[in-house]
């Protein structure tokens, strides 16, 4: 266990937790929602401080950030716990535990392994990184001063003062949006009132350089209308410009919600159409391998500026500045191509 920075003492003992927009308050002896921050004596502590439940080495794509860094190996991690109670969660044995379990790892030794399995970054993912995120900016940090890129995998219920500890040692995010964000979903689904605290929370992001893409689980039948993946789309235009990367995710059954279809590709490609009708250059389609909505397509000539395939870059027609081969627009895609571009499938290190 280690104290946490973001809280705020209040009075008889209790504090209020500052990490993400449930801001809970906390009497002595009471855990959060999420799990792993408790408070101790009148003091809120991590107690999944330095607790690994998972470790794996994935291609970036896969998170998914397909403008950053594209073909790079990260060193994913996450501890046990979440803010959100998602009735879809693929991860759900991690997300959904309320234990404190995992292998105990100091940051360094998280950022070794890192750089022993030949990662150029680590991600923070697979449950809700605000929550533990003392441990993950400790991590970082050192990470940064070995060369590696950080990235948060994140669902965006955060809170300024969060925010703030993100700019000290956050390179990228991507902030995953569910059933376009539709209030009703979001009730039902994940346990939340309303998406408002995320939009909050992307404002604040916008003050910092972390570069930030957007994805959005469409679910059929509870978070698929396209008049709310229009209001969504057009906020992230108004907010963060037609260069903002898009991603609509294909849903597949799990959890508690195995009664539901598969995600129809033409819902998705509805989705996309109306992304770039509101003024979007790139939008992309996920979870249906092969798909040509995969691919980054230069928005000046139409030309494939990457191909891919799955989590695998199948071609990369960009030159050293990243400009398109064609016609030498240049493209908002920041970093060089990773050693890995070719990989698509990466092996768990920590089970």
């Amino acid at each position: 266990m280690k104290e946490a920075l973001l809280y705020e003492h209040l009075s008889n003992d209790r504090v209020r937790c500052t990490a993400c927009a449930r801001y809970c308050r906390l009497s002595a002896g009471q855990t959060g929602l999420c799990g792993i921050r408790q408070n101790a004596g009148g003091r809120l502590y991590l107690a999944a401080y330095g607790r690994v439940i998972t470790g794996h080495i994935d291609p970036i794509e896969k998170k998914p950030v397909v403008h950053f860094n594209p073909g790079t190996g990260i060193f994913s991690i996450a501890t046990t716990g979440c803010n959100w109670l998602c009735h879809y969660c693929q991860n759900f044995d991690i997300s959904q535990r309320r234990k404190i379990e995992g292998n105990e790892m100091t940051p360094e030794q998280v950022v070794e392994m890192a750089l022993r399995y030949g990662c150029e970054g680590i991600a923070y993912t697979y449950n809700e990184p605000s929550i533990y995120m003392e441990f993950a900016a400790d991590v970082g940090k050192i990470a940064h001063e070995k060369g590696l890129f950080n990235i948060f995998v994140s669902n965006g219920y955060g809170t300024p003062e969060g925010a703030s500890m993100l700019g000290t040692f956050l390179d990228a995010i991507t902030v995953d949006f569910k059933g376009n964000a539709e209030r009703s979903f979001v009730r039902r689904y994940i346990g939340i009132p309303d998406a408002d605290p995320i939009f909050r929370y992307l404002l604040e992001i916008r003050k910092t350089d972390i570069h930030v893409e957007f994805t959005d689980l469409v679910v059929p039948g509870a978070g698929d209308r396209l008049e709310e993946a229009r209001k969504l789309s057009k906020w992230i235009f108004d907010n963060f410009g037609p260069d903002a990367p898009l991603h609509f995710l294909r849903f597949h059954p799990d959890y508690r919600m195995m009664d539901f279809p598969p995600t129809p590709v033409a819902t998705l490609e509805a989705h996309c159409a109306v992304a770039r009708e509101v003024g979007l250059r790139y939008v992309y389609l996920g979870n249906v391998p092969g798909h040509p909505l995969e691919n980054t397509y230069c928005p000046e000539c139409g030309a494939i500026a990457v191909g891919r395939h799955g989590f695998g870059i199948t071609s990369w027609n960009l030159d050293g500045m990243n400009r398109c081969r064609s016609c030498s627009y240049r493209l908002p895609i920041y970093g060089k191509l990773g050693k890995n571009f070719r990989s698509s499938r990466f092996l768990p290190v920590i089970n």
